[in-house]
């Protein structure tokens, strides 16, 4: 009694899992959207002044989002602008020869030199004369000419005086000054980036999703103030069994029905390269479609843009 009951309860189960065998598969497959969120922040730290959206506001590319205090950075642009001006006007003047007035003087000093030589010149060609007529001693001959070579020496060091007049600093200060020059530019430079980055504005056209901090409030270096969902972020996620995942490729579309809305093509951006759910069974042929392995595919920006986190969809293969 005992077996033919147990016979007749194994048949019963037999005929269940016939009847589950011979199901026909189902033709979609279920989901959910999902979102990747742009968590905007600023690489430096500061009490928020301004909050320029609202948390659900669409905004567009370029939009502003919010402003960080930046009395400091201002004043750093200052100093560093100051700086550089400094560092510039350095090398203008070492570029420079002397001034007007210092080569003038030179050019009279030049020509006074010449005066005199000239007059010298005279006296030594007397003086030599008169000492060949046995006239004049050896020493006033002497004195005439040693005095006529010194007036022409004075000669020769104004004219070298006037020539590193033109040429302006040595070129180790110029070098110098120019360096100078370039370290400056790089703190003004610097110095405005650090003021541009306590302003920020949005990457891209995006939903509002949330807001973390309130005017007031200091935000630490990093630390998101915005949180936003641009369309083109907004994906659908399903899992599909092993039996069907060859016929689920990169670039394939799909069709996706969601409640309240028209169906929207996908386009499969994602397969997953192992499963994300395994049975501690042998991969024999009945428990092979317990393998499920997750699937991403992407909207076009349009079509997602009023789309949320969280819908439940059915994915269907497009034909």
């Amino acid at each position: 009694m005992k077996i033919a009951f147990v016979l007749k309860s194994l048949g019963c189960l037999a005929l269940l899992a016939l009847g589950a065998c011979s199901r026909p598969p189902a033709s979609g497959f279920q989901g959910y959207l999902e979102g990747e969120f742009v968590y905007v922040a600023s690489p430096l730290a500061g009490r928020l002044d301004t909050l320029a959206v609202a948390k659900g506001a669409r905004i567009a590319v370029g939009a502003p989002l919010f402003t960080l205090e930046h009395a400091a950075e201002s004043a750093a642009v200052e100093q560093a602008s100051a700086r550089l001006a400094s560092s510039r006007a350095q090398l203008a003047d070492l570029r420079k020869g002397a001034r007007t007035s210092e080569l003038d003087a030179l050019n009279a000093r030049l020509a006074a030199a010449r005066s005199a030589a000239d007059l010298s010149g005279l006296d030594a060609e007397r003086q030599s004369a008169l000492f060949r007529d046995k006239v004049v001693s050896v020493s006033d001959y002497d004195r005439a000419r040693v005095t006529h070579e010194r007036n022409l020496r004075a000669i020769d060091d104004l004219l070298a005086q006037l020539a590193t007049a033109d040429l302006g600093a040595r070129p180790d200060a110029l070098a110098a000054a120019e360096h100078q020059v370039a370290v400056n530019l790089a703190a003004q430079t610097q110095a405005v980036w650090a003021v541009a980055q306590k302003s920020v504005f949005t990457p891209s056209p995006a939903l509002v999703y949330d807001t973390l901090f309130r005017p007031g409030e200091f935000v630490p270096a990093g630390q998101p103030v915005v949180s936003l969902l641009p369309p083109e972020n907004i994906k659908v996620r399903f899992f599909v069994p092993e039996p069907a995942l060859a016929a689920l490729k990169p670039g394939g579309r799909l069709r996706v029905n969601l409640d309240g809305h028209a169906p929207l093509d996908a386009v499969i951006s994602y397969v997953s390269p192992q499963a994300e759910y395994t049975p501690p069974v042998l991969y024999n042929r009945e428990n092979r479609a317990k393998l499920v392995f997750l699937i991403e595919a992407v909207f076009r920006p349009e079509d997602a843009r009023d789309l949320h986190p969280g819908q439940p969809v059915d994915v269907i293969p497009a034909p």
